[in-house]
């Protein structure tokens, strides 16, 4: 047996335990059984609930849900990123409107730490009944188990995605709920609420990674900014290395519109698969 062949092998195997959700000890932070997960994502629902309702903002659709908690479908492990468990609910005012949310955990000593819970499919009318609808773009801890398996030279779009969620999801615990950014053209402090990852991403060739995102402007429903993420890599790891507002919301007329502050195309960046 070659070693490109193990290495294929090995690969597979990898992203065949993503897939089926198992626990086999790939990742020193595999300490917590899918049981253990489950038990926090319904203690957290039950803490957070009121009169049996799960009050969620989704920062995507910028609405209130209230919902019903009714199983936790799925809980799969990513090696170094934690655990994911997609979990069942319905409408509180229609139980025939179902949603699946994704609470992601990561370990943290002896305990499962929230970073975040996004909303992975969503209802849509078709006809007299609802039916399930998969957001798009789907988060990015969906991807690698779509991927094919092996080794690859640089670093894939969702490891970058997920290097973004995971530093705006620990400032956010830091900023109580916001993200907050120095604006360089106007010193001011912005409080933002981050919203979701735009695709694709992208590398200027021969040096860093970045991808834009959406942030909104808390208590500004309509007033977003796009802001790029830029990375380093070094020792295999993806370093922040700067946050440059993309574009910004200026007020034309009663609307807000995205503004262009500096652009990448000179760069000639390349689109990361």
């Amino acid at each position: 047996m070659n070693r490109f062949f193990r290495k294929g092998m090995l690969g597979f195997m990898v992203g065949l335990s993503f897939m089926l959700g198992s626990f086999t000890g790939y990742s020193q932070e595999a300490e917590f059984t899918k049981s253990e997960v489950q038990q926090a994502v319904q203690k957290y629902v039950s803490e957070k609930a009121h009169d049996g309702k799960f009050l969620f903002h989704d920062p995507i659709s910028n609405q209130d849900l209230s919902l019903i908690f009714e199983k936790v479908r799925i809980v799969r492990s990513l090696a170094g990123y934690g655990y994911f468990a997609t979990t069942q609910f319905h409408d509180s005012t229609d139980p025939s409107k179902p949603y699946e949310l994704d609470f992601w955990w990561k370990p943290k000593g002896n305990e499962l730490l929230l970073m975040d819970i996004r909303v992975y499919k969503f209802p849509k009318k078709e006809g007299d009944r609802w039916v399930l609808q998969t957001h798009y773009p789907i988060a990015w801890w969906w991807l690698p188990s779509t991927e094919h398996p092996g080794e690859y030279e640089q670093k894939r779009a969702w490891e970058v995605k997920a290097a973004i969620h995971d530093y705006v999801a620990q400032k956010m615990k830091e900023g109580g709920g916001v993200f907050h950014l120095k604006d360089p053209k106007t010193g001011k402090d912005l409080a933002l609420e981050f919203v979701e990852i735009h695709n694709p991403v992208r590398r200027i060739p021969g040096k860093q990674y970045f991808a834009c995102t959406d942030f909104r402007e808390k208590g500004e429903p309509e007033k977003y900014y796009d802001i790029d993420f830029w990375f380093d890599e070094k020792q295999g790891k993806l370093i922040v290395s700067d946050i440059k507002i993309h574009k910004e919301p200026v007020k034309e007329g009663e609307q807000w519109i995205q503004v262009e502050r500096y652009s990448f195309e000179k760069d000639h960046p390349q689109t990361v698969p």
